[in-house]
């Protein structure tokens, strides 16, 4: 039997994997002409079947799994599996510098997470948008909003994930 920071890691380098598949159909795409920039929809840079986590996970899964992923955005799904009904970002759990100041240590620090849910600091009201939606259009919509992440919804169904960190890639490798 695995121990639990084995699967978390091998869920972290799951994350990574799929990330960097989607940048090379995107960037193979671009470089062989079949797509400009100004063509590219949400689907051909997000990161589909994301790591996900359920309202009543504990906020240990959660900081074990971004720690460990080296990811910062974790959609919440109903116990379907693909229902979206929130989303956990790195700032909700924000709590290690408050934490450190009032004394904690690390093990302390734990605990607290430990008795929080992930429906306790989750956002509730997700802002999402389409595989198909324009590339562009997206990038508007995380700079106008001010957000890190957009779920990628379909039919209803979380598809994916689109990151301000997948925009950073796909200029990186397209030498703009």
């Amino acid at each position: 039997m695995q121990s639990a920071n084995q699967t978390i890691q091998r869920w972290g380098f799951a994350v990574a994997r799929k990330a960097l598949h989607s940048f090379w159909v995107a960037r193979e795409a671009l470089e062989a002409g079949e797509l400009s920039m100004k063509d590219l929809k949400v689907r051909d840079v997000m990161t589909s079947d994301p790591t996900t986590l359920k309202r009543n996970d504990k906020l240990t899964l959660a900081d074990d799994i971004m720690l460990l992923g080296r990811i910062r955005h974790l959609p919440v799904v109903d116990d379907d599996g693909q229902t979206l009904v929130g989303i956990v970002s790195q700032r909700d759990l924000f709590r290690d510098a408050l934490a450190q100041a009032l004394g904690y240590g690390r093990h302390a620090q734990r605990k607290i997470l430990d008795t929080l849910s992930v429906k306790d600091v989750m956002t509730n009201d997700v802002v999402t948008t389409s595989p198909d939606a324009p590339l562009i259009e997206a990038a508007r919509l995380l700079a106008e909003r001010k957000i890190g992440c957009l779920p990628i919804v379909e039919n209803g169904r979380l598809v994916g994930i689109l990151t301000e960190g997948d925009f950073v890639a796909l200029i990186a490798r397209r030498g703009v």
